[in-house]
């Protein structure tokens, strides 16, 4: 069962596009349905985490807003980073599934139960993670999310929340 959900944020959370106005601050966009299906899988009683390359307070602004409480920023190595939140909350590898986009997610991907991968993400995750039908952004979260929640067998549980 998976237990733990490990998320990239550009490209994944985002279309990858980083957007200045003109007083210089970043702008992101970020996709209600994800929000509201990473609320729920931890609802659920399950984990969530954002481990990304990149450092913003747009990321540390929308992980408040979802409650999500590891939030790594700034990070080259995301598999080291996984493998410590994965011995500090005391769960395997196989306990785990991970959604990046590009070369600095594939040795994470690579090592957790379940890699994904948005539609656009680069080519050479295919061989490590299943390619997800929508691009970063669009709802690519949701769509993992409610893989695995059936992967898990929790469909009932995830509607039941709801309906």
């Amino acid at each position: 069962m998976i237990r733990l959900i490990i998320l990239d944020v550009d490209g994944c959370m985002t279309d990858g596009r980083i957007i200045y106005n003109e007083k210089g601050e970043e702008i992101k966009n970020f996709n209600v349905k994800d929000g509201f299906v990473i609320r729920s899988w931890l609802n659920m009683g399950h984990h969530v985490a954002i481990i990304t390359g990149r450092k913003s307070m747009i990321v540390e602004s929308r992980a408040k807003e979802l409650r999500i409480p590891f939030v790594f920023q700034g990070i080259d190595n995301k598999l080291e980073v996984a493998q410590k939140l994965c011995v500090e909350l005391g769960l395997k590898s196989h306990e785990v599934a991970a959604i990046g986009d590009d070369l600095n997610d594939y040795n994470m991907l690579q090592w957790v139960g379940q890699g994904y991968t948005p539609k656009d993400g680069v080519h050479h995750l295919h061989a490590v993670a299943t390619v997800l039908d929508n691009v970063g952004g669009d709802a690519v979260v949701r769509e993992m999310i409610e893989k695995v929640i059936d992967h898990n067998g929790e469909r009932e549980k995830f509607l039941n929340l709801w309906i």
